[in-house]
């Protein structure tokens, strides 16, 4: 498949193309500016891999949870690209596919994405069912203090039937905690838009496509009127 994949949730910005099996990928560090870099990256990824706008067959966008900004900002633009060219926008779940990103061995995988100042985005996978492609959506949100018991919890749980390891992004105030849980942290490093092509060609040969008025980020997070998140 032919297939535009967009990922700038939180703390990164990459886009990748895959065309007959051969991926290109141009990666930012300028994440904060997503709304300048994005549309240019697009163009350099579609110029190398030589594939022409109309042989696309889809867009895959990680949809979230993340950075309110971010998604939005990324979510435009796939939108646009898909209507414009007529192909389907296929959302795919952030926190499985960081997680998936991992290729972790035997055990638990628990990805972790900030929330608002203090808070993250937490939820854990079997590494078995992430290679098979059995991802749920169940995502908790808690304080720095609710994620590192919970991994405790479930160190304790699988006792040495296999290893827990915690991913995210730059999880500073985090990975002190996590200092004689048991648990193993890993920097999401290998996590970015090449990771949606699985999970993208899995909906697309399911018909699992949503109508483009109906594809939204995933912001888990309420808004008041004045602006304020819940």
């Amino acid at each position: 498949m032919n297939i535009l994949a967009i990922e700038c949730t939180h703390e990164a910005l990459s886009v990748a193309v895959v065309k007959a099996g051969i991926v290109n990928e141009a990666v930012s560090a300028d994440w904060k500016r997503a709304a300048e870099s994005l549309v240019p990256l697009v163009e350099q990824v579609m110029t190398e891999s030589r594939l022409h706008r109309r042989e696309l067959e889809c867009i895959a966008i990680s949809s979230g949870p993340g950075s309110f900004t971010a998604l939005r900002i990324g979510m435009s633009v796939a939108k646009g690209i898909a209507y414009g060219l007529g192909i389907p926008l296929l959302p795919v779940h952030t926190m499985p596919a960081m997680a998936a990103s991992l290729r972790a061995a035997e055990g638990t995988v628990m990805a972790v994405i900030p929330a608002r100042k203090g808070e993250y985005y937490y939820t854990s996978y079997r590494s078995e069912d992430l290679s098979l492609g059995l991802w749920h959506d169940e995502v908790l949100r808690g304080s720095a203090a609710d994620v590192a018991a919970v991994v405790a919890a479930v160190v304790a749980d699988l006792a040495r039937s296999g290893e827990v390891v915690v991913v995210g992004r730059r999880l500073f105030e985090l990975i002190p905690l996590l200092v004689g849980s048991g648990a193993v942290y890993r920097e999401a490093d290998l996590f970015s838009a090449r990771s949606l092509f699985s999970a993208a060609e899995r909906l697309f040969a399911a018909s699992d496509i949503a109508e483009l008025i109906g594809v939204t980020p995933d912001y888990r997070q309420m808004f008041s009127p004045n602006g304020g998140r819940g």
